[in-house]
């Protein structure tokens, strides 16, 4: 195994992408650090076979492994040096990797708004539903949505135009139509608020022409306020 397919390559990459999470990760309990990120650097993963640009086969064949993998983790047969950290919780494995074929379908622009939120529903719902068994936390009905949106955030950063759907204007209407939907504090179990943090604050960086470069202590305050819930 290379340093890139270690579990510290993964969770090195996240952090790279991420690098305001040391800001907020305080209010995460420290005995679930290591999972959060571990979760979270599987979504990216996700998130970029979703996102790719160029030629699909391999992207598609990514989610083909995963499908297989998450299944066998109802088993404790991790391959993946994520799943090591993550498969000894009793999560809904099973209906994330039925979701997965999703990805692959959800990359041909939408037809309209709405198609571009039913494409990824199942499989944000199905990350919702692991959030709440991996972090302990109830299942709240609008966790789906808050998932959702944040992943249409993530792909029209990643793709510029051509994430936007047909019928939503330009790029900057579209972000404008997500963040009018995104609230400043999100359903979920803790470590999803605090990530909604950044990323909604990316996308409002976005819109407003800039990069994001929070204060820290504003990223502290927004976060502390996130974080009660």
């Amino acid at each position: 195994m290379t340093g890139s397919d270690s579990l510290d390559g993964f969770l090195d990459k996240w952090r790279e992408r991420w690098p305001e999470w040391p800001l907020v990760d305080r209010f995460v309990a420290p005995e679930l650090h290591r999972r959060t990120l571990a979760w979270f650097a599987l979504l990216q993963e996700f998130d970029d076979m979703l996102n790719t640009a160029g030629d699909p086969l391999p992207a598609n064949a990514k989610l083909g492994w995963w499908g297989e993998e998450l299944r066998s983790w109802a088993g404790q047969r991790s391959r993946h040096p994520l799943g090591r950290v993550l498969e000894p919780m009793p999560a809904p494995w099973a209906r994330l990797a039925e979701a997965l074929p999703d990805l692959a379908e959800a990359r041909d622009t939408a037809a309209d708004p709405a198609q571009a939120r039913r494409s990824l529903q199942r499989f944000a719902d199905a990350v919702a539903a692991v959030e709440a068994a991996l972090f302990d936390a109830p299942l709240q009905p609008k966790a789906g949505e808050a998932v959702l949106t944040q992943m249409l955030a993530q792909r029209v950063q990643d793709l510029g135009a051509a994430a936007v759907p047909g019928g939503a204007g330009g790029e900057r209407q579209w972000q404008q139509s997500l963040l009018a939907r995104w609230p400043a504090r999100v359903a979920g179990p803790r470590p999803r608020r605090l990530y909604a943090v950044l990323a909604r604050g990316r996308l409002q960086a976005r819109l407003r022409g800039g990069d994001y470069q929070p204060s820290p202590a504003g990223l502290l305050w927004r976060s502390w306020w996130a974080a009660r819930g």
